[in-house]
């Protein structure tokens, strides 16, 4: 079970948004996962190897085929090892990923030298992520510009969220998940490309203190590091991700596909997303959905 608390009024927020959906459709937010998909620049490949196969167990006479006489049916199976990064693909900071300090500390005070043992972070990891569930809000910051996508390195600010919001004809609350479209996933999963046309576009400090003003808890974007990139504030590599994590507690997901949503112009949905809480993860995989 998760140990974390929901917030005052949370029960109330989620009825309510179970009523948002009103036609009954599913959209799929996620990036989908594969051998060797692209990740971001450090972490390892993401890789899936069998190691167990049909024709394996037949040369070294393992279980199934172990006794043949008990396995007329010749019944097999295939099994396989999944490694790599647990920030491949659509997925979720947890409040662990990211410090800050000559202490090391992530957010509540966390630090490395005493809460990271050899097998994980033992505080704020991802055995402690809750079921997300609540009223969506996509944010089109290229739609309420007039443009198909962002241009690289485009610093989204406090103003284009409210354009955005505005073009949106939606009042972000407490309660919502935010998602930020910048328009790079609609050259997913071309690296290279993304790179080229749309790379390093992303909400900037202002946009991320306009987000934390309407105490939002998750927000996220179709973008790699949810944030502009190169970074804008001298000698702060990441700023929104300390801000957002470390300072303020709120959970960033990044690669979100908002393509299909933007496409047909949904603004507002129920979202859903349930991440895997492995203990002493700094994030999970997630498949997100939104339902209208």
């Amino acid at each position: 079970m998760s140990s974390v608390k929901p917030s005052p009024g949370a029960g109330a927020d989620l009825v309510r948004s179970l009523g948002v959906p009103t036609k009954g459709a599913v959209y799929d937010l996620s990036s989908g996962w594969w051998r060797h998909m692209p990740a971001f620049d450090g972490y390892s490949r993401f890789e899936v190897v069998t190691y167990n196969s049909p024709h394996g167990q037949r040369v070294e006479r393992r279980f199934p085929f172990a006794e043949p006489d008990e396995n007329e049916v010749e019944f097999g199976y295939v099994s396989e090892l999944v490694s790599g990064s647990l920030h491949t693909g659509t997925h979720i900071d947890t409040l662990c990923h990211v410090t800050c300090g000559s202490e090391d500390e992530w957010h509540g005070g966390a630090s490395a030298n005493a809460a990271l043992g050899d097998h994980g972070a033992m505080r704020g990891d991802a055995s402690e992520l809750a079921p997300i569930m609540g009223r969506g809000v996509l944010l089109d910051v290229p739609r309420a510009l007039g443009l198909d996508v962002l241009p690289p390195h485009f610093a989204i600010g406090e103003e284009h969220l409210r354009r955005a919001a505005d073009a949106a004809d939606v009042t972000i609350k407490a309660s919502d998940i935010v998602l930020v479209r910048t328009g790079q996933m609609k050259f997913w999963p071309d690296a290279a490309r993304i790179t080229e046309l749309c790379g390093g576009s992303g909400v900037a400090m202002d946009g991320a203190e306009w987000l934390v003003s309407h105490g939002v808890r998750y927000v996220g974007a179709d973008t790699m590091s949810f944030e502009v990139r190169p970074s804008p504030v001298p000698r702060n590599p990441l700023p929104v991700h300390l801000l957002l994590l470390h300072q303020h507690g709120v959970h960033i997901m990044e690669w979100v596909n908002c393509e299909e949503l933007a496409a047909d112009g949904v603004t507002t949905f129920l979202f859903v997303g349930l991440p895997l809480t492995i203990r002493g993860g700094t994030g999970s995989p997630l498949r997100p959905i939104a339902v209208v």
